[in-house]
């Protein structure tokens, strides 16, 4: 697959930029430093809040993961996914109580919290709570959304959309830095491949790193299908593992991980998210990678 023409040399400039990894800034979330020569770390949790026992339940083991392998973890549940493929479809417990769940958790297990917001009307609250941002991938183009975000001042995880090639990113990266903010994840999630499908494209993760930012590798979503099972996402887990490696080895700072105690129940994305027993081997290895990685990059 070529680069569409007219676009050769702005990417082969975005990939020499990026040839020394140690350009890539880190950005300071609670008390650690993600990406540029920081550590390597993990955004995960349950798609969606279920209720408040499973979403303690998950971050309970997150934390206790967290403190084994030494290693930074965001947790991150949806308190609304307004996103899903049919009206009848659970959405989560919405704004209100879904922070306060949030709020739960960052109070009682002590990990820094992600979530998605949908609206501009959503920011100012979510802020009071959340401790990174997310920008949803079908809404990487909503500009008033992105500054408004952005006008927090916290960190913000920027989903590149499924129709977005990497470089179109410099617009959404310009749109939140010009309220000032330059704590910024860029995230990969695939791109659309007809219908009902993704494919994920590594060289994303190299061009995105030339813009200077932490780049995120989101394993889980990159093999959903699109509205595979007709009034929901389908899914192809098994890809989930290779995929985060490959991933991790092309230079990602992070990975993105959905998981839940049982997949096949999930209200939410269960096709394609990781059991809880699959998840601390998965994350060993990629810390070995991550780090084998950084001494090539050397």
């Amino acid at each position: 697959m070529g680069i569409p023409t007219g676009l050769t040399g702005e990417v082969h400039g975005l990939a020499n930029e990026v040839r020394d990894m140690k350009r890539t800034q880190g950005i300071r979330i609670g008390n650690e430093i993600l990406g540029g020569n920081g550590s390597f770390f993990v955004i995960s949790g349950p798609c969606v809040i279920e209720s408040p026992e499973v979403t303690l339940h998950v971050a309970g083991f997150l934390k206790g993961l967290a403190q084994r392998l030494d290693i930074p973890i965001i947790f991150k549940a949806s308190y609304d996914k307004a996103n899903r493929t049919s009206i009848e479809s659970y959405r989560g417990p919405g704004i209100i109580e879904g922070l306060e769940i949030l709020g739960q958790v960052k109070k009682t297990i002590g990990l820094p919290i992600l979530s998605d917001v949908h609206q501009v009307s959503e920011v100012e609250k979510a802020a009071e709570i959340l401790d990174v941002i997310q920008i949803p991938a079908f809404l990487s183009r909503q500009t008033d959304l992105i500054v408004e975000a952005a006008r927090t001042q916290l960190p913000l995880n920027i989903k590149k959309g499924q129709f977005l090639s990497p470089w179109d990113m410099e617009h959404v990266i310009v749109k939140a830095t010009s309220a000032g903010n330059h704590r910024l994840l860029l995230t990969e999630r695939g791109t659309s491949f007809g219908y009902n499908n993704l494919v994920v494209d590594m060289r994303s993760l190299f061009v995105m790193k030339g813009f200077g930012y932490p780049v995120v590798f989101d394993a889980t979503h990159g093999v959903q299908l699109p509205g595979g099972r007709g009034k929901s996402s389908g899914g192809q887990r098994e890809f989930v593992s290779p995929l985060a490696r490959a991933a991790v080895a092309a230079g990602a700072d992070g990975v993105f991980l959905e998981i839940h105690p049982d997949p096949n129940s999930a209200l939410s994305d269960g096709p394609n998210s990781l059991p809880i027993d699959q998840v601390e081997p998965l994350i060993l290895m990629l810390k070995e990678i991550h780090r084998i990685a950084g001494l090539n990059a050397k």
